[in-house]
């Protein structure tokens, strides 16, 4: 220890706030708070911190740099501020981009919808989640389209509408943009769906029985018969959810498993009582105590969300919970507990987290051996200098050369690693070819030579492969295996590839023979967890079955990896999420150059203009829906303007 970081311990501050821990480069270690900040900083080098971490850090740690604050809360939020900013190494890292989905809905609205966002706002809307299942939340939706004929329709499209749409016509839409519902009564509706989505259900179904019976009377039997409809579709949509808690809140469960360094901690999402979905968030990796590790992960996850539960539920007591629960309720605008049960309902639910983490950890840890066996697999029958633990995959996208686009996406132990991905437009290839247009791609993402890959493969056959070792080639790289993976239609008689079968299998030593005089096929060997309907034997022969077929330097044949599913799914994988990648960008400078294309025959709109519009409504379809009075929003466009881009759009002529 030096002489400048014993002088720190010793004059270390007394009161709330927050410590950077560094090492001989200034690089942050670690960043803590602390009600007492000499006495914490003490516990650190008088070694009577028990947590397992402390020895590894405090070896490394030489220098200290202390921040005051006000109170032990204020030291929270900082704390977390510097987390996020700096990532230090020996810190919970919780890095989890997912956003869940809401369903949003604005009573203020003259004739308000339901939809679906990704991240709440505090505008003034009502938000009711989150679901960790889209299909769940896309479901929900769904039912309450079914029941409730609100609009779906967006607020454009609602305000240049004319004419109901075919919504009306089957009975899922009250056509409010053109007066066949009057507000009042929509906003009844609005009502019934906010009523079901906070879990007043008993209400919701008394008022509707009311209504109905209401409305019997009157001898409206039309409108008695729709409400009867509505009342049984949620009296059915109730009976098939399971009701976990007596109590109605809204809760959030924490659960949680450890093994070793390894903690896997899973949430329970429950809503008016009812359990909605579960997530589980990134395995952490850490020596640290399991209350330090889930303080962190609170800290991190309800500081990014916007709906914070009345009760936060939790398998063990926190040091700092009773400032957690102060800055959370700060955050939701009102009281909110946070609860370590000892018996009860909310420690069974406690027990369903823990054993859902428990659960997400053991697929993990398969994962993760799953993916050494596929990449071992690979190196082994690709005749691969070692293991590929970066693979990057090329694809190109066009029509007829035009909108030529490429991509790149890379994976780092089999696992998407999107800071890698790239996406490339074709600058020097004028027509139809795909070759030159692979040579470009390639050539401008390997001619700086920066963090270069393990394994290159390209989306093609033999003649995309020529292209990347001629690359390479042109380049003075060397060492980097090589591949590309193309799926072709085999037209051979069945005779004839069963034989081409049976010569591959006769040259593999560690094949595992069928059963006597059983035709070969390269399939007989599927890992259990690939199961097929029927053994390759009790399977006809198609002729023209398209197969995936992977080509290597040096090597007329390709090879078949279909007896080793764990590679072959590898493979695909990474070319479908490059064919993914590279359509997605193709689409996108297609719709922005018909766009262009479409506002270019518009009679007096010139450059200015058609680039106010392009940034102002971004796509085709937004400006063919625009409304006059959407369109007068651009600026630099009046209403003459807009009546005469309206005029054009509904004629047709684009």
């Amino acid at each position: 220890m030096t002489g400048d970081l014993e002088t720190k311990i010793r004059h270390a501050p007394r009161g709330p706030g927050v410590y950077l821990m560094k090492d001989g480069t200034g690089a942050i270690l670690y960043v803590g708070k602390a009600r007492d900040l000499k006495a914490r900083i003490r516990s650190y080098f008088a070694r009577t911190d028990a947590r397992a971490m402390i020895p590894f850090l405090v070896s490394r740690i030489r220098d200290l740099e202390f921040i005051l604050t006000g109170t032990e809360k204020e030291a929270l939020i900082l704390e977390n501020n510097l987390i996020k900013e700096h990532r230090p190494r020996y810190n919970v890292d919780f890095r989890d981009d997912k956003s869940y989905y809401n369903i949003r809905i604005d009573p203020s609205e003259p004739f308000p919808r339901f939809q679906l966002v990704r991240r709440p706002k505090k505008d003034g809307a009502h938000y009711f989640g989150p679901y960790p299942s889209g299909g769940a939340a896309k479901e929900t939706l769904c039912f309450l389209q079914t029941i409730l004929p609100l609009r779906s329709c967006r607020d454009r499209e609602l305000k240049a509408r004319r004419r109901p749409c075919l919504e009306f016509e089957i009975g899922r839409c009250a056509a409010p943009c053109v007066g066949r519902i009057e507000p009042a009564a929509y906003h009844r509706l609005v009502k019934d769906g906010v009523a079901f989505l906070e879990g007043r259900e008993r209400a919701l179904i008394g008022g509707l029985r009311n209504r109905m019976n209401e409305a019997a009377e009157e001898l409206h039997f039309e409108e008695a018969a729709a409400l009867r409809d509505r009342i049984a579709a949620i009296e059915e949509t109730l009976e098939r959810q399971r009701i976990v808690s007596m109590t109605g809140r809204n809760r959030d469960v924490f659960g949680l498993c450890r093994e070793g360094d390894l903690t896997q901690i899973a949430l329970l999402f429950v809503r008016s009582g009812r359990m909605i979905g579960q997530k589980t968030f990134p395995l952490i990796r850490l020596r640290a105590e399991t209350g330090e590790i889930l303080s962190s992960l609170l800290l991190r996850y309800y500081d990014g969300v916007a709906d914070i539960p009345d009760e936060v539920i939790v398998p063990t007591a926190l040091e700092d919970g009773e400032v957690l629960t102060e800055w959370l309720a700060e955050k939701k605008g009102r009281g909110v507990s946070l609860v370590s049960p000892k018996r009860g309902e909310t420690l069974a639910l406690v027990g369903i987290a823990g054993r859902n983490a428990e659960n997400a950890l053991k697929n993990a840890r398969l994962a993760a051996e799953r993916s050494e066996e596929a990449l071992r697999l690979l190196a082994e029958k690709l005749k691969l200098h070692s293991a590929p633990r970066r693979i990057e995959c090329f694809d190109i996208s066009n029509i007829g050369g035009k909108y030529a686009v490429g991509s790149l996406v890379a994976f780092s132990a089999c696992i998407p690693a999107k800071e890698g991905y790239r996406r490339f437009r074709i600058r020097t290839v004028p027509g139809a070819d795909d070759y030159a247009m692979m040579y470009e791609v390639l050539k401008r993402r390997y001619e700086k030579r920066e963090n270069l890959p393990d394994l290159i493969m390209v989306d093609g056959g033999k003649g995309q492969l020529g292209v990347a070792l001629a690359v390479l080639k042109d380049l003075g790289i060397e060492g980097l295996d090589v591949i590309g993976l193309a799926k072709e239609r085999d037209d051979r008689p069945a005779r004839a590839r069963v034989a081409r079968r049976r010569e591959t299998r006769e040259t593999e030593t560690t094949a595992e023979p069928g059963p006597p005089d059983a035709p070969v096929d390269d399939e007989s060997c599927r890992t259990p967890e690939t199961p097929t309907a029927a053994a390759p034997w009790q399977r006809s022969e198609t002729p023209g079955r398209e197969e995936d077929r992977v080509y290597l330097p040096g090597r007329k044949d390709p090879v078949y990896l279909t007896r080793w599913p764990a590679a072959l799914f590898l493979l695909q994988r990474i070319r479908d999420e490059a064919h993914r990648f590279a359509v997605t960008y193709h689409r996108k400078v297609k719709e922005k150059a018909d766009l262009q294309s479409l506002l270019d025959r518009i009679p007096g709109i010139g450059p200015a203009r058609r680039k106010a519009l392009l940034v102002f409504f971004g796509d085709v379809r937004r400006v063919r829906t625009a409304s006059a009075e959407d369109l007068q929003q651009v600026e630099g466009i009046g209403e003459e303007t807009a009546r005469r881009i309206r005029a054009f759009l509904d004629t047709g002529q684009e």
